[in-house]
């Protein structure tokens, strides 16, 4: 808008003012319109966004979920894995069963395919495995019945029936005692699988406890076991309630009988009883050492991923061919009996005089005329042997890779159509005989052409009746009378059969006619002695047998006939004699088997001897057998606590419960393992006696050398032998191979590549798992070439190669320092190769020596297992190659540690299974008195490890026999904040629980408890289930069964608990020594020596050095007025004050030399301390701390300090308060006259001590001798002064002239330092190698002509030392003497000394004396 102007059209102010204001208007107008569209903008964009939000927060939730679902995918994948191993098993096992119970699978149905088999499985293996429980005693007539005794023939055992009221309500002996049995016949063989009981009916009558027997035949018994130990089962508590027991393996017979053992104090033995099962039904077949079965396949090939024969057996005899498979050529496979213990044997050839090799031997007391099932399952690489309920995997010689199965011989083996009789063939029963499913018996019961019956085979088995009775001990015993065999030809003759584990007891004992004469047959140290005694002395004394307690049947006779005494064992007879006629060998009246009975009014039976604890059986008296039924029904003799018809003999041993290789051994109640070349220690060889690591072994203690370490523990990796460095900061595991020195490369002629391989001192599991442990791991590589390539050619592939890593190792194409597969050398990495076209030093393939090497540190890729070098054929070509040994340092699970800061917090892990053998090893500190370390539950069962006080540990357990405890009580506070180790065990015999190095507590085992530990909940860390009592502090190194529990990682998930555990020094510190300083470091600690005369990884190595008459070794301390010094790259022990009121001196010294000084110490004013050895081999202290006063004199009273041998010496003090050590001797104490400051200190010399002008002329004379011999951990207050030259020469203020050779001459196993000193510097020398010969015979002399000489020299010293002495003697009293006294003075913080009650005042004589 334009306005008007009264002057020039000038524009008024109003009219610019309006101006101004549209403008406002239009901007904010324009401002407005912006905003508004850029709201809209704004809101279309929030709008999409909101849009767009749900979908993609629906999409991260896919995501996540997804990512979820995979993880879960995968778990269950590895679930399902595991439960198709475990359905495996259990469809194996259900073919085992089925074939006793007649039942087989063929095929699962379509629909139990895939995910569904496993449902399927679980549906159905229950059903079928439950099939077999029908009640199999209420419809029995009583004729099936049969007891001991019986009350009145209402309590007869045919009312014995579960829930009936007939005649008395049940079963009720006449007597109740442990003598008393119901028998019950089920009519034919049967499956059983359960058993109840109850009392009699309306009664106090009930048992509580009680055995089960079973048998074939009504014969020949044999005791029900739980987990091969636990012989009785709980009973009734009342008389109505039924208690049922299902038996853990099914028991296959036809007779049952039942003993009980306790029953209702206030009432009698009182039964009714009902079993479970289901008929058994078999084909068997009867071999009588001549007879047996071949089945020959059909020709052609029929190779399957799986074959498989199995049967059942039963003999007497302990020996004998079962079972032979044959192939092509005579190659085979057979089980034989030895010894009652089964043998699987290979077999090359038809022969009979090759040698079988043994392949695996399993079972034992075979011969005891019960079945025992036998399954071989061949494999493509291995077979499996069972036997029972025990199987063995055997990995098959490399011959079976192609053997196919010809033909199968049961028993008897055919040669050319006739049976060979041999006294090895089988003679027994056998039932059920399956060849991949085919029953080989049927076959041959049909005539079928493939089995062929060799000789008299009886389809039924036909058993000798064999009676045996079991003395369990200790009041065991047999009487019978002399008439239950009289004979009229007179003499004695007695015959039986003995098995047992012990070496010692009582067989056979008689009286004699004579007054008070006695037999005695007994074993002793498991050999058969016969003692005739008479009035208390031994008139006869046969002996017979050897290793008698191996636990086989062994037959005895003892023999008195037309005067001549004998006794055999086994046939082949061992001592005879000849009685006196007046003496005669004949039974007064009664025979005493196995013991005497503890009652004896007439003193009949006397047993000097242990008692017998075994089987015997077949006994005779006067030829004529013994019948031991009669004896059972009390018709015969008299007993006590006997087992008669059946022998109870267990073998502990088979299968060994002895691990790692221990020798097992038995009694007749237990047996022992003998673990002392094994490696393992603990009653059941378990726990490893080594260390899992090099780093372990530090932690100990211990310094370099080579040690056993144990990887995994009481794990199955035996242990490995070692190198372990401990000389440097980490600590270093080296494992050699078969070559780590540099070697030519010598080319055969005609083939192009060198190959070489490397065989390491320890087997292949020993190494990956110390691989796998350690933090790191390391392998040089180096290759010296001239004009031999490496690895980069122009087509790309390498020239060299190498194996490295698991098994035979993979191809690896990278060079020490280089990454893998970067198929580089070191220097291509750095680029700084001699050729910048290639990657390797060698690649640039020239005349002149080139060299690659490096450290290969990629643990996958290590151990190196083979080199193959390519070029070297060419002419020129020349090569060297060196692959060291395999290092590696750190332990990951040593530190493995977590910190538990609350009680309610905890780490869980999977169920702990450790059911036979279970070990637990952890450190642990804590400032808490109580907590508990370690908890996993089971139904019943429980393990548990707490700190139960602040000084007690607690082990417990339960395995089914009651809480089992273990407490271990420990002197000093265990809340202390230290670490702490707990190492607890329990395996079949024991439990036992050490803490730190205290000795071990031990609790026993029941001897026939349960055995297996039976866990199902999680394993709790630091706390309980019910997130009670728990464990405030830190646990570290958490070992069960050898494997370390990752505490680290679980405890980042999880609240409350943290990773790791600082604080190792106030456990470890101590291990710092000679003031050695502990530095903490996330894992572990390490020793700082800076400020100590020692050096090595705990400070304990000793700094020695061979002085000569002209080395000298200088220190100098600060200038005066120095302000500041670099001291960056300086050790931390060569700085000192200037002005001293104090010093602390030690050092230790070897010489020959009188007078010597060993350290001189001096001042910028004129003073000094001074350190010698005077001329009558004493040690001198003198201390010039006034330069206006004469030196003051302090001397020892040891004497003979110049004689060859190591001397330690001590100086402090404080002010004017002086002592000094030497050795063990008493310390001196002396006081010195001066103010007790020693100002401006300048320099310390050991040795040598030039430029000593201004000092006194005597010690300028003795300064100027220096000293011969070994000078070791000198120390001056903070100060080093030997280390820094030895070890920081170039860094510290020394000055070293002369010979200064590092030794060990100042160890106290050094007797002759200078031949230390020879040996040392002559292995430095390069040149020829040791010839053989004596280096003492290198320089030959005439000896003859050297005594003469010597003894001349010798007169002539001598002669002008007796001058000298004289005239020393007559000048030192124109010296005045200085007195120096002793004083006792009270210990206090002003004087840091100990006080010598019996110091003495002594007068020292004027140091300006002459020392030659």
């Amino acid at each position: 808008m334009a306005t008007g102007s009264p002057k020039g059209g000038s524009p008024t102010l109003d009219a610019v003012m309006a101006a101004i204001q549209e403008s406002k208007e239009d901007i904010s107008r324009q401002l407005d319109a912006k905003t508004t569209s850029i709201q809209s903008s704004l809101s279309k964009i929030e709008t999409a966004i909101s849009t767009l939000a749900d979908p993609v927060e629906e999409m991260e939730g896919r995501i996540s979920a997804n990512e979820d679902n995979i993880k879960d995918a995968t778990t269950h994948i590895g679930s399902l894995e595991k439960e198709v191993e475990s359905l495996k098993d259990k469809v194996d096992d259900l073919e085992n069963r089925s074939r006793r119970n007649n039942i087989r699978i063929i095929s699962l149905p379509e629909e139990a395919e895939g995910r569904d088999a496993a449902g399927f499985l679980e549906r159905v293996i229950p059903e079928i495995l439950e099939v077999c429980d029908s009640a199999l005693v209420s419809n029995l007539p009583p004729s099936s019945f049969r007891s001991s005794s019986q009350l009145s023939s209402s309590h007869a055992p045919g009312f014995a029936k579960l829930n009936r009221r007939d005649g008395a309500g049940g079963w009720s002996p006449h007597t109740s005692d442990r003598y008393q049995w119901l028998e019950v016949d089920l009519g034919q063989q049967t499956t059983i699988t359960a058993v109840a009981t109850q009392g009699r009916y309306g009664s106090s009558d009930w048992l509580s406890l009680y055995l089960l027997m079973f048998s074939d035949t009504g014969h020949n018994w044999k005791q029900y076991r739980q987990e091969d130990s636990i012989g009785s089962f709980p009973g009734n508590s009342n008389a109505d309630s039924v208690v049922q027991y299902k038996l853990q393996q099914p028991a296959i017979a036809r007779f049952l009988r039942l003993i009980p053992l306790d029953w209702n104090p206030s009432g009698r033995i009182g039964l009714r009883l009902e079993t479970y099962g289901c008929p058994y039904t078999s084909d068997v077949v009867s071999l009588d050492g001549s007879s047996g079965l071949v089945y020959r396949l059909s020709p052609g090939p029929r190779r399957a991923s799986r074959e498989a024969v199995s049967l059942k057996f039963k003999t007497l005899r302990n020996y004998g061919t079962l079972l032979q498979a044959e192939g092509e050529g005579g190659l085979g496979l057979s089980l034989e009996l030895e010894r009652g213990k089964l043998l699987l044997l290979l077999r090359q050839g038809r022969t009979s005089s090759s040698e079988p090799r043994l392949l695996a031997s399993l079972g034992s007391l075979l011969d005891d005329q019960h079945w025992h099932h036998v399954a071989v399952e061949w494999r493509s690489s291995h077979l499996n042997l069972t036997v029972d309920k025990h199987t063995e995997r055997v990995q098959m010689p490399a011959e079976f890779s192609h053997w196919d199965i010809q033909q199968l011989s049961v028993g008897a083996v055919q040669v050319s159509q006739k049976p060979e009789v041999s006294k090895r063939n089988f003679h027994g029963c056998l039932e059920n005989l399956l060849y991949n499913e085919l029953n080989l018996m049927e076959l041959a019961k049909h005539k079928e052409p493939h089995v062929t019956v060799v000789g008299n085979v009886t389809f039924s088995c036909a058993e000798s009746l064999s009676v045996a009775v079991t003395f369990p001990g200790p009041q065991s015993f047999l009487q019978l009378p002399r008439k239950a065999g009289a004979s009229s030809s007179g003499g004695v003759s007695v015959g039986f059969q003995f098995r047992t584990w012990n070496k010692a007891g009582l067989l056979l004992t008689f009286e004699l006619p004579q007054e008070g004469g006695v037999v005695w047959l007994y074993l002793s140290e498991a050999r058969l002695r016969l003692q005739i005694h008479k009035a208390g002395r031994a008139l006869l004394e046969l002996t017979a047998g050897s290793a008698l307690n191996d636990g086989q049947w062994h037959a005895v006779e003892l023999n008195s006939r037309r005067g001549r005494l004998s006794i055999a064992v086994d046939k082949e007879e061992g001592g005879s004699a000849q009685p006196s006629p007046s003496f005669p060998v004949t039974i007064e009246s009664q025979l005493f088997f196995g013991g005497c009975p503890t009652e004896d009014d007439r003193q009949e039976c006397r047993n000097p001897f242990n008692v017998f604890q075994g089987c015997m059986r077949l006994l005779t008296l006067d030829n004529q057998n013994v019948n031991l039924i009669m004896v059972q029904q009390k018709q015969l003799g008299v007993y006590s606590n006997l087992q008669i018809d059946m022998c109870g003999i267990i073998d502990r041993c088979s299968p060994s419960r002895c691990e790692h290789g221990g020798l097992c051994s038995q009694s007749w109640t237990g047996f022992h393992c003998n673990c002392s070349e094994s490696g393992y220690s603990g009653a059941t060889c378990h726990s490893s006696v080594y260390q899992q690591s090099c780093e372990a072994y530090k932690h100990n203690g211990n310094t370099s050398g080579h040690f056993y370490i144990d990887v995994d523990g009481s794990g199955p990796i035996k242990p490995q032998l070692v190198y372990c460095n401990m000389t440097e900061e980490n600590t270093w595991m080296v494992i050699q191979h078969n070559n780590t020195e540099l070697t030519r490369v010598r080319p055969s002629p005609g083939v192009n590549q060198h190959s070489v391989q490397f065989d390491y001192s320890t087997e292949e599991e020993q190494l990956l798992a110390a691989i796998s442990q350690s933090e790191h791991c390391e392998q040089e590589l180096s290759y010296h070439c001239r004009k031999s390539r490496l690895l980069n050619t122009p087509e790309g592939s390498p020239f060299s190669w190498w194996l490295g890593g698991p098994g035979p190792g993979r191809v690896q194409t990278y060079w020490g320092g280089a990454h893998p597969g970067s198929q580089q050398c070191v220097c291509g990495l750095q680029g700084d190769c001699v050729d910048p076209q290639h990657y390797c030093n060698c690649d640039a393939d020239r005349m002149d020596w080139a060299e690659d090497s490096g450290l290969l540190a990629h643990k996958e890729s290590l151990p190196v297992r083979s080199l193959v070098l390519g070029d070297i054929q060419r002419p020129g070509s020349d090569a060297s190659y060196r692959v060291g040994p395999l290092r590696c340092h750190g332990d990951k699970n040593f530190w493995n540690a977590a910190f538990f800061d609350k009680e309610t917090s905890y780490l869980h892990f999977p169920t702990f299974h450790g059911e036979l053998s279970a070990d637990i090893s952890f450190l642990f500190k804590t400032t808490a008195s109580s907590g508990v370390f370690l908890e996993n539950l089971g139904i019943k069962d429980f393990i548990r490890i707490e700190l139960s006080s602040s000084t007690q540990v607690l082990f417990s357990f339960d395995v089914g026999n009651g809480p089992l405890e273990v407490r271990m009580e420990s002197k000093v506070p265990l809340n202390d904040n230290r670490w702490h180790r707990v190492r607890a065990e329990r395996n079949v015999k024991e439990a036992s629980l050490r803490l730190d190095e205290l000795p071990v507590a031990t609790q026993e085992a029941p001897a026939d408890g349960h055995l297996h530990l039976q866990l199902n909940s999680q394993l709790f860390i630091g706390g309980t289930a019910s997130r009670q009592k728990g464990f405030r502090g830190c646990i570290r190194s958490l070992q069960l069964n050898g494997v370390t529990l990752d505490l680290e990682e679980r405890a980042k998930i999880t609240p409350g608990v943290r990773a790791g555990c600082p604080g190792h020094c106030s456990s470890y510190g101590s291990l710092c020594q000679n003031q050695g300083r502990c530095v903490e470091r996330a894992n572990g600690f390490h020793c700082d020596c800076g400020l100590s005369a020692y050096t090595g990884v705990f400070c304990h190595t000793e700094v020695s050095a061979s002085f000569k008459s002209d080395t000298s070794v200088s220190y100098t301390f600060k200038e005066p007025y120095e302000l500041s010094r670099n001291s960056s790259a300086l050790p931390s022990s060569i700085y000192s004050d200037m002005t001293l009121r104090g010093e602390n001196v030690t050092l230790s010294f070897r010489t020959n030399q009188s007078p010597a000084l060993l350290l001189y110490v001096s001042s910028y004013y004129r003073e000094y301390l001074a350190l010698l050895i005077n001329k009558h081999d004493k040690l001198e202290v003198r201390y010039k701390l006034d330069s206006s006063r004469d030196a003051e004199v302090l001397r020892s009273r040891v004497k003979s300090l110049a004689n060859g041998q190591l001397h330690t010496v001590t100086i402090r003090r404080l002010t004017d308060s002086v002592s000094v050590q030497i050795n063990q001797n008493a310390r001196e104490d002396f006081n010195l006259t001066s103010d007790g400051e020693f100002n401006a200190i300048k320099s310390l010399v050991l040795g040598r001590v030039h430029g000593a002008d201004d000092l006194e002329p005597d010690m300028a004379r003795l300064a100027s001798l220096g000293f011969t011999g070994c000078l070791s951990v000198v120390h001056f207050n903070s100060i080093s002064p030997l280390k820094a030259a030895l070890l920081h020469p170039d860094t510290s203020p020394v000055i070293i002239t002369g010979p200064l050779v590092q030794s060990n001459c100042g160890s106290s196993a050094s007797a002759n330092p200078y031949a230390a000193e020879n040996t040392h510097n002559l292995s430095d020398q390069s040149g020829s190698v040791g010839s053989g010969q004596p280096l003492v015979n290198a320089i030959r002399t005439d000896s003859a002509l050297i005594g003469g000489v010597i003894a001349v020299v010798i007169f002539v010293i001598v002669t002008g030392l007796a001058i000298t002495a004289r005239f020393l003697y007559r000048k030192k009293e124109t010296y005045r003497n200085q007195e120096v006294k002793e004083v006792k003075q009270e210990d206090g913080p002003d004087f840091p000394f100990n006080n010598q009650t019996d110091s003495q005042s002594v007068s020292t004589e004027n140091p300006k004396e002459y020392f030659i």
